[in-house]
């Protein structure tokens, strides 16, 4: 899906159960922010998606180094 493209699905080096989880996790939202931007006439609702796509983006990426920082 657009979702599993955008955050990277099958990149997880060291086979994290927990990042696995969060990645399909963020890749429903996504998708759901995808569909809305797909089927709205809304101009403002079209690139308040895209903005949440990029932010939700970016969550996931600072939740990934979260979930696999090594002290």
């Amino acid at each position: 899906s657009f979702g599993q493209k955008a955050v990277g699905i099958t990149f997880n080096p060291g086979w994290s159960d927990e990042v696995n989880k969060l990645k399909q996790i963020m890749a429903v939202v996504i998708d759901d922010m995808n569909d809305l931007r797909n089927t709205t006439k809304s101009q403002e609702v079209k690139r308040l998606c895209s903005v949440a796509i990029t932010e939700l983006q970016g969550s996931q990426m600072w939740c990934v180094k979260a979930l696999t920082w090594k002290d």
